[in-house]
């Protein structure tokens, strides 16, 4: 089953780059999926934190950012990529918002990151954005800062990792 899905994300992100490329972002939308990967940004500072009460409430917030996104301005080919990626967004951005238990939380935050990678990849971001890697946990997060604060082990571990890729702003 893991693999299955590693192949569909990578199909999903090598789909969303070639469409980025050509496909021009409605400025409204962009900025609804900044808002969005702003409220991700909170999730994982929860978690950061081991704070699994307000994982619990950004991740409803991400909820409503992700529910609020106005699909009717993009393009059929970022609608054809944005499609899978909400469902999926959704999926694990809920299951973090209806538990309490970072370490459950924690469970599904490599999904959330790696939709969210896929959703910045297609759509953008009005910053830099950081995808950093834990060796320990063997998974991925993002971050608008390049300093390493690792959400899977929180203050445990809280500076294992690394940088592995960096997303110019558009």
């Amino acid at each position: 089953m893991k693999l299955v899905k590693t192949i569909v994300l990578l199909m999903v992100i090598f789909t969303s780059n070639t469409f980025a490329q050509n496909s021009k972002v409605d400025t409204s939308i962009m900025s609804q999926t900044n808002e969005l990967i702003t409220a991700y940004y909170s999730v994982k500072d929860a978690l950061v934190a081991t704070d699994g009460k307000k994982a619990s409430t950004e991740a409803t917030g991400f909820l409503t950012k992700l529910a609020a996104i106005d699909q009717t301005k993009m393009t059929a080919e970022q609608k054809m990529v944005f499609k899978p990626l909400n469902e999926k967004m959704s999926s694990n951005a809920k299951y973090i918002s209806e538990s309490q238990d970072a370490s459950k939380q924690r469970e599904n935050l490599e999904g959330l990151s790696n939709n969210v990678l896929a959703l910045v990849k297609v759509f953008g971001n009005t910053e830099d954005t950081f995808v950093q890697y834990c060796p320990m946990a063997k998974k991925s997060w993002l971050s608008n800062n390049k300093a390493i604060k690792n959400p899977y082990y929180g203050n445990k571990m809280l500076t294992c990792g690394k940088v592995t890729e960096t997303i110019s702003k558009k």
